[in-house]
């Protein structure tokens, strides 16, 4: 190595051991300056595809991963709307009971839903949101071919990078007529 090339890396060494508390201060102060790190928060299309993917589950009949889906103290509620507007209440369930009624259901019926999803509302801080949908199920069973009707509300909320819904609520009503064509 030459003198001059010494002497240049020398100087370069010496830049960078001058250099480096320097940008390490410079660093500290970005990151405070930066403010608090945000959290993730639920987005639209992440609330939908979680609900589409419910759907597609619960059709398809794998329980195990549609129920995946749900903290394990999720509650599972049933009502009617009265056409009065009364709200009937049939009852409420845990998620190992929801599994098993829904194991048996399944065992003796066909089923397949249908939901629409009328409102999403996330919360300030963004790690829930509650979703309303309508659902319409057609259901043959032993009994033969029925449709049934619902609004659908859950809570889902953010756990580390995953949706989760905390249950559900159903509240059932007559279906609405199909409108006359003209």
């Amino acid at each position: 190595m030459t003198v001059a090339a010494r002497a240049r890396s020398a100087s370069f060494r010496r830049m960078a051991v001058d250099i480096r508390p320097g940008a390490a201060l410079l660093l500290a102060a970005a990151m405070l300056g930066a403010g608090p790190v945000r959290a993730a928060a639920l987005g639209d299309a992440q609330i939908r595809s979680f609900v589409g993917q419910q759907q597609r589950s619960w059709n398809a009949g794998d329980l195990d991963a549609y129920f995946a889906g749900f903290r394990p103290d999720a509650r599972f509620t049933d009502q009617y709307r009265t056409p009065s507007g009364q709200v009937v209440p049939y009852g409420t369930s845990t998620l190992a009971q929801a599994r098993i009624q829904s194991r048996k259901f399944r065992a003796t019926s066909k089923v397949a839903e249908r939901g629409e999803i009328l409102r999403i509302a996330v919360s300030a801080d963004g790690r829930s949101a509650e979703v309303v949908s309508q659902v319409t199920s057609q259901i043959q069973g032993p009994k033969g071919a029925r449709t049934t009707c619902a609004e659908r509300r859950q809570e889902l909320v953010l756990e580390g990078a995953a949706v989760r819904s905390r249950g559900q609520t159903d509240t059932f009503s007559r279906c609405p007529r199909p409108r006359a064509r003209p």
